[in-house]
């Protein structure tokens, strides 16, 4: 597991905990960050720190496009995952959308329910193909992301390939994995 899939479990976790114990996010990372056991990497706290500055827009994006589901019906769980995975999609341009969509499958798959990971995967998809139509950054201060510094761990850990351009292929995920 790459150091950013790890980072991604360790930010899923402190939002989970405090969507759970309904308290801020904020308040539960500046908790682990003090306890440093395990220690939070400075890509969970970014991760945790992003979700929060742009928490409202990142549910509206989610909410749009989680057809039947409610934020509030949706397992915690999933709305974390889906909200790390938003966040990095349309907020960072530093993780191409095939691995952010991979890892979100991947922590659906390994950490909650049989039909989590479909219902990741199918949100995710469809909110890409808006992404350009959708906003993220180019709403909020008038420009684009940069180009993605792509991590090749990154790829490599989420088994995306790289098209002749250097972007990932986005792997199809099925239910059935």
């Amino acid at each position: 597991m790459s150091a950013r899939s790890k980072a991604r479990k360790r930010a899923l976790d402190i939002l989970y905990e405090a969507d759970m114990r309904s308290v801020r996010p904020m308040e539960i990372l500046a908790a682990r960050r003090a306890q440093s056991d395990p220690p939070v990497p400075d890509y969970a706290s970014d991760l945790v720190e992003g979700v929060v500055s742009h928490l409202a827009e990142i549910d509206s994006h989610i909410a749009r496009f989680a057809q039947g589901w409610s934020l509030d019906r949706m397992p915690p769980v999933d709305r974390n995952i889906l909200r790390i995975a938003v966040l990095e999609l349309f907020w960072r341009g530093d993780v191409p959308d095939g691995v952010v969509i991979d890892e979100a499958v991947r922590l659906a798959k390994t950490i909650s329910t049989d039909r989590s990971p479909a219902f990741v995967n199918g949100l995710l998809a469809s909110l890409l193909q808006e992404k350009p139509a959708v906003g993220g950054p180019a709403t909020g201060n008038g420009s684009a992301p940069g180009p993605a510094a792509a991590d090749p761990a990154d790829d490599a850990a989420a088994g995306n390939d790289r098209d002749s351009a250097g972007g990932a292929v986005l792997r199809a995920e099925t239910a059935e994995g």
